[in-house]
């Protein structure tokens, strides 16, 4: 098999030189491109931009406003003369897409991020949020499912305006769910209409003064 490969060199063009693609369908928000002008503050300029010979960016948008931000002057780039338009078009496309099939393996995940941790070294240079942290860095018996969560169970105060109340009926397709009393046989009633159940699943404790023959 042959594959045609980027050309070794790399060159530094003016930014005024690089042209965005106008209908680039991956947006880079604010907060982005501040992680990113952040995350090349700390590692340096890591990946160059791949640019048409007009000068127009194939890849590495976000890094050209990140380095905008940064008030830098070039970029380091490769041309990439081989490529047909349509070729340009679609790689701008899976550049992005191909980098979100990955999976994280969660165990090594979390082994690296505390051991970082431990350094002090600053984990928001890691591009994950707030929240992605700390959910990462429950307690490990939670995160394996074999221990408690902290507050998992306390009683949430009910919102001002709900979104479901008593005798509203959903229908998913050929699914109903009924909020109401199931104790109560013109609720299940409305629930089940013309169907006459084949199984039943009950919530214990059992021995309550319920007299389940309506339900037949």
């Amino acid at each position: 098999m042959d594959l045609t490969f980027a050309p070794d060199q790399v060159a530094h063009w003016p930014l005024e030189r690089l042209r965005p693609y106008a209908r680039n369908a991956k947006q880079h928000g604010p907060e982005q491109v501040a992680r990113i002008a952040a995350s090349m503050l700390e590692f340096g300029w890591t990946v160059p931009c791949l640019v048409a010979e007009d000068g127009e960016l194939i890849a590495g948008h976000g890094r050209v406003l990140a380095a905008a931000q940064l008030g830098l002057a070039t970029a380091p780039v490769i041309v990439m003369p081989h490529l047909s338009d349509a070729q340009r078009r679609a790689y701008r496309i899976a550049d992005n897409k191909l980098t979100e099939l990955g999976a994280w393996d969660e165990a090594m995940l979390l082994q690296e991020v505390q051991e970082l941790l431990a350094e002090e070294y600053d984990l928001d240079l890691l591009g994950f949020s707030e929240a992605d942290l700390a959910y990462l860095l429950r307690d490990s018996a939670a995160q394996d499912g074999t221990g408690a969560v902290e507050g998992e169970d306390e009683t949430p105060e009910p919102p001002i305006t709900p979104v479901t109340l008593p005798g509203d009926l959903w229908v998913m397709g050929k699914h109903r769910l009924i909020c109401g009393d199931s104790t109560s046989a013109e609720v299940v009633g409305r629930l089940l209409g013309d169907v006459k159940p084949l199984l039943m699943v009950t919530d214990p404790p059992y021995g309550v003064d319920y007299d389940p023959s309506w339900r037949n």
